[in-house]
């Protein structure tokens, strides 16, 4: 990543490790918020809140276009604050790879959230391990930059050996603490998805 070793020599250990965590923090943060789109049965907002819609030749994410609730397990409620893009939305949702079957009444958009098939949750499974593995591949990538600018950091003489070595072992529990997290979340969206 441009301009992360800017201003190294200025750094500390300490300084490189919680930069490092807060990254870690917001990849796993990031992976949470993606795990809510992904389908399990029960009707929720976030699994449609982000689609994007054609608001008048806008890419405009659904959640900005009216409220989204849910009333129950089986159904989502759109209820458009403009009624002029009830058909816009209506399309979209449609042409979303969730397999929706919206239905408007002129006011509100109505969408069932049939009960998942057997073949349906095993490809949401897939799909959730492919998540799993680019949220790890984003903390390893935060560990890398971690670790290259502590050992820029001795190479610049601006922190002893030893003082990098035992810094670098912290980057790495840290980074198997939080690999450890994304998997736990991962395992507790897999089981959600597969309860029948």
């Amino acid at each position: 990543m441009p301009g992360t070793d800017e201003g190294a020599a200025q750094q500390t250990p300490a300084a490189v490790l919680s930069d490092s965590e807060r990254k870690m923090g917001r990849a796993i943060e990031a992976f949470k918020r993606d795990l809510g789109t992904l389908r399990t049965g029960r009707a929720s907002p976030a699994l449609i809140e982000n689609i994007t819609v054609d608001y008048y030749n806008t890419p405009t994410p659904l959640k900005q276009l009216g409220s989204i609730s849910s009333p129950d397990a089986r159904a989502i409620i759109v209820q458009p604050w403009d009624k002029g893009a009830i058909r816009e939305i209506e399309r979209s949702l449609q042409k979303s790879e969730m397999g929706f079957n919206p239905a408007n009444d002129g006011n509100v958009i109505t969408v069932p959230i049939p009960p998942l098939t057997n073949e349906r949750r095993q490809e949401l499974v897939r799909l959730l391990k492919r998540k799993i593995e680019e949220g790890k591949v984003s903390i390893r990538n935060v560990r890398r930059d971690g670790m290259d600018s502590l050992k820029k950091l001795e190479k610049d003489k601006g922190v002893s050996q030893d003082a990098s070595r035992r810094a670098q072992d912290q980057l790495q529990k840290t980074t198997d603490t939080y690999i450890r997290n994304l998997e736990q979340a991962g395992a507790a969206k897999e089981a959600e998805i597969m309860q029948v």
